[in-house]
């Protein structure tokens, strides 16, 4: 035993070691990966403002051009017509000196006046002697030194550090599953949190190679969040919690791993009537079920006779379906079992009656049970009884004893069983109210199981028992009173 356990640990760290290889191969990976991507975006964020850069250079000379043109017409064109205008005013310079030379009175006053209505009207004297721009280009300069500072300054992005998930304040409850997290420092600037999850049936730290995929809830405010309606078809579930600001997401915490056992089980196709259609979580009534075998020794029987069938006794159009070992239960036992017996524990699940369905039972059963046995009729079956047919009736049934249940037939019902503890309860699924309990003593392991006329099951299962039952088994164990008067010692 000593060297069994020895192989056990050695065979369990070899696989944690295989587990670890193969973390740390798809770490060294995802470096590389990842790598090499941040390298192209910072080659793009780069690019992209050299290009912002050689924009604004660009836009900036044009304004410069633009401006050394305009200053450089509007100086040109002064110099242009200052020029004329002393080349008119050297002119009527020289023409006014002449007239000083002229002897004549008459003559004189005529060129006097002559002048004088040309300087009226010389360019000279109506040019504006202020230059209409200036040689100044100082409004045009730039100091980038704060820009330079801001360019200087770049850094990568600040990153939110990994969370750390209190393992302890975390929940387990109803099917729901509760994570609580802190941020080992205090970061104003977070912004919300991702928490990411996956079922697994492996123990410990996450596989990389696990048979499910991560699902993910974005944009948690809180440092806590509840997944709600879980169905708990694995035994374990991983968790993991990163923080984001504004700008970037930070590492995973460090993974956690929760159990989530529950019982999963689904109806047993094998085991059913052949009036029962059954799939994994549900079972018909089908009144066509199997006749296509009685029809061949009908044909014989009603050979030479009319060969126009009554309506009620019609040829039936479908195929049968494959009998293989459905044969199972017969007669009137219109029986379908669950697929896995419950050996020890306390186990619960749901059952609800589809619309319009005439007679149904929920229970429990051993495995020996007869196929022409009917649920609740014998000592080895346990369960409640629906009847919507000419007379209702809501019974607990129990070795061919009925206790009427004088309480509404709830939508859906839920089945406690406690193996060990010898116990089998019915509840109103919605409001936890308890309809009937048996008390015995199980002598071996039972399955769940059904019974269906006129009608349908649907099963809802991989449930945990839920807080309020368990409360209510506690409170109430040993005084069920009144609703156990069926109670009896299975034999």
């Amino acid at each position: 035993e000593a060297l069994q356990r020895i192989i056990t640990t050695l065979a369990n760290k070899n696989e944690e070691l295989h587990n670890f290889i193969e973390t740390l191969s798809h770490l060294l990976a995802g470096v590389q990966v990842n790598s090499s991507q941040v390298v192209s975006d910072l080659e793009e964020e780069f690019d992209t403002l050299f290009s912002i850069l050689e924009e604004a250079k660009e836009s900036m000379t044009n304004t410069i051009k633009q401006e050394q043109a305009r200053k450089s017409h509007e100086l040109q064109n002064q110099l242009t017509q200052s020029t004329n205008a002393l080349e008119s005013a050297e002119e009527l310079l020289e023409f006014a000196n002449h007239a000083l030379d002229i002897k004549d009175e008459e003559e004189f006053a005529k060129a006097a006046k002559q002048i004088k209505d040309r300087v009226t009207m010389a360019p000279a004297f109506r040019l504006t002697m202020k230059p209409k721009a200036t040689d100044n280009m100082t409004h045009l300069m730039v100091d980038f030194s704060q820009e330079r500072q801001l360019l200087q300054g770049l850094r990568f992005l600040p990153v939110p550090r990994a969370p750390e998930i209190e393992v302890q304040d975390c929940m387990v409850v109803d099917n729901a599953v509760t994570i609580v997290w802190r941020m080992p420092v205090e970061d104003s600037k977070i912004d919300h949190y991702i928490l990411e999850y996956r079922k697994t049936n492996h123990e410990g730290l996450p596989r990389v190679k696990d048979e499910r995929c991560w699902e993910l809830v974005d944009n948690i405010k809180n440092t806590e969040h509840t997944l709600t309606g879980l169905k708990f078809d694995s035994r374990y579930m991983n968790f993991r919690v990163r923080a984001c600001n504004k700008a970037a997401a930070g590492d995973y915490s460090d993974p956690v791993t929760l159990e989530t056992r529950a019982f999963n089980f689904g109806f047993d196709s094998l085991s059913s009537h052949l009036n029962l259609k059954v799939e994994d979580c549900s079972v018909e009534w089908d009144p066509q079920g199997g006749k296509g075998l009685d029809s061949k020794v009908k044909g014989k029987e009603n050979k030479g006779r009319s060969g126009t069938p009554s309506p009620k006794r019609g040829s039936a159009t479908r195929s049968p379906a494959p009998r293989g070992g459905r044969d199972r239960f017969t007669g009137e036992s219109y029986t379908v079992l669950g697929d896995t017996s419950i050996d020890s524990g306390q186990h619960y699940w749901e059952v609800k009656a589809l619309k319009d369905c005439k007679s149904y039972s929920v229970g429990v059963a051993y495995k020996n049970l007869g196929k022409f046995d009917q649920l609740g009729k014998t000592n080895t079956t346990w369960c409640i009884h629906v009847n919507n047919w000419l007379q209702n009736a809501f019974a607990a049934k129990h070795n061919n004893k009925a206790k009427s249940l004088d309480i509404p037939v709830p939508e859906r019902i839920g089945v406690y069983c406690d193996l060990d503890g010898g116990q089998l309860s019915f509840y109103n699924a919605e409001s936890k109210q308890l309809l009937h309990t048996f008390k015995t003593k199980f002598t071996q392991p039972v399955v769940p199981a059904f019974m269906v006329w006129c009608g349908g099951l649907s099963l809802s299962t991989g449930l945990q028992v839920p807080s309020a039952v368990r409360s209510f088994q506690k409170a109430e164990n040993g005084l069920a009173g009144s609703n156990s008067s069926l109670n009896s010692m299975a034999q």
